[in-house]
């Protein structure tokens, strides 16, 4: 499929924009304890795992020629570390709020970067990354393209927002760098399977941990997803991008989704950084 490679040309403008999520409440995704805690569980996996994908791209920075493209990979290692900062502020809100997810994250750190991590060539840690990255820039066309978060906190729904944003924008650095290295279209579909694997593993944990620290019965939570599943709110779109994903000939930027970043990135005056 043809497509226009002018997002790949376009600067990647590093944002630090400092939340604060001081009155934020527990309940603050559709005032429901179970969709507020399957978005904080991803917001405990994402800073850890965005110096993973960091770390696996900037691997190969020496192995590329293209001048942009190092000049991308830089601008791509500067928002992710700006999004990690962030969610790791909202750590200290569950924390202030008496979840316990120390305990979690410790485990989630040794499991996935001291037992994973050194046990994967670097070309399988940046296929893994290549296929998050466009997981992240999947759902980050849900939430800005999508009435979704319409129904989180102001200050949740402007961090989501803008990480949405930051993630489309950058949604095909980490695959052109594996392109660059090792365009096999095995290695591609390796990284997705671990990838999925790895991602939804950790991202259940982290939900269930969050919910049996709630006083709510499993027959609520069974209740509160169904609520969310006749919202809308169900995996087909996902599916559909990890298909996309194993297309011969798949690239990101085919993904017509670029405009919806800058538009919300000029609706709150940071389109150039």
């Amino acid at each position: 499929m043809p497509y226009d490679r002018a997002s790949s040309a376009r600067p990647i403008p590093v944002r630090k924009m400092g939340f604060d999520f001081s009155k934020v409440p527990k309940k603050w995704f559709y005032d429901s304890a179970v969709v507020s805690h399957i978005a904080n569980g991803l917001h405990l996996v994402f800073p850890a795992g965005e110096r993973f994908f960091v770390r696996s791209v900037r691997h190969y920075l020496k192995q590329i020629d293209d001048p942009a493209l190092r000049a991308r990979v830089r601008g791509f290692a500067g928002q992710e570390s700006s999004h990690g900062h962030e969610h790791e502020r909202a750590f200290e809100m569950l924390e202030a709020q008496g979840y316990d997810i120390q305990t979690w994250l410790d485990r989630y750190h040794h499991i996935a970067f001291e037992v994973f991590e050194p046990r994967m060539p670097p070309v399988l840690r940046l296929s893994i990354t290549a296929a998050l990255e466009h997981f992240t820039a999947t759902l980050a066309e849900q939430g800005l393209g999508t009435e979704f978060l319409d129904h989180a906190h102001p200050v949740m729904r402007d961090l989501l927002r803008w990480h949405a944003a930051e993630e489309i924008e950058h949604k095909s650095v980490a695959y052109d760098v594996l392109q660059a290295v090792d365009d096999r279209y095995a290695v591609r579909a390796a990284g997705l399977a671990i990838a999925v694997a790895l991602l939804l593993g950790f991202w259940r944990s982290a939900t269930a941990m969050l919910l049996a620290q709630e006083d709510i019965s499993k027959a609520e939570i069974a209740a509160e997803r169904k609520a969310a599943r006749a919202r809308g709110q169900n995996k087909r779109f996902v599916l559909d991008a990890l298909v996309s994903y194993l297309r011969p000939g798949f690239h990101p930027d085919q993904v017509d989704n670029d405009q919806l970043a800058r538009d919300y990135l000029q609706s709150i005056g940071r389109l150039a950084g």
